[in-house]
């Protein structure tokens, strides 16, 4: 018996409609996260028409912005990007967790990858380092997390390819 593995690490396959919310609050940072996710769809030669990119206030409307664009049924996969820094912001652990569960529930209860892309650092120089600074950029990261889950769940619910569909 052969052991089948799924591993889709540094293997794009091939553009699918992808939504990207991002969050206003700590302009400077998610800017920056929107910057590095864009150019690595760019470089993923994502056609422009497949993407959308829906700016909300802060984190905390995140998942809402993700759960509609999930009810549209149009998109493969959501990217999330924001910046919670402890610094900034009184309730941060509050915040993290609102957005990280409400991030997490969503992928699990639609079967939709929505990808936490969301800085949480404890200062503004750990969050620049994180969005295009020293340890690279997490919004291209969240990009590459979308396009290797919409791949797995492609293989593991395909009736044909890998032999290994649960549908």
């Amino acid at each position: 018996m052969a052991v089948k593995e799924i591993n889709f690490l540094n293997k794009p396959g091939e553009p699918f409609p992808i939504a990207v919310v991002v969050s206003r609050f700590n302009e400077e940072c998610t800017t920056a996260l929107l910057k590095g996710a864009l150019d690595r769809l760019m470089a993923l030669k994502f056609p422009e028409d497949q993407i959308v990119v829906v700016h909300v206030p802060g984190a905390v409307e995140i998942p809402l912005a993700a759960k509609q664009l999930i009810a549209t049924g149009k998109y493969k996969a959501i990217v999330t990007l924001g910046a919670v820094i402890r610094g900034e912001t009184t309730p941060y652990d509050y915040v993290c967790n609102m957005v990280s569960n409400g991030c997490a529930n969503l992928s699990l209860a639609t079967g939709v990858p929505v990808i936490f892309g969301v800085l949480t650092t404890e200062n503004d120089e750990q969050a620049m380092a994180r969005s295009g600074g020293a340890q690279g950029n997490k919004g291209a990261d969240a990009v590459d997390a979308a396009c290797e889950m919409v791949q797995i769940g492609q293989a593991l619910f395909a009736k044909k390819g890998l032999g290994i569909g649960l549908a």
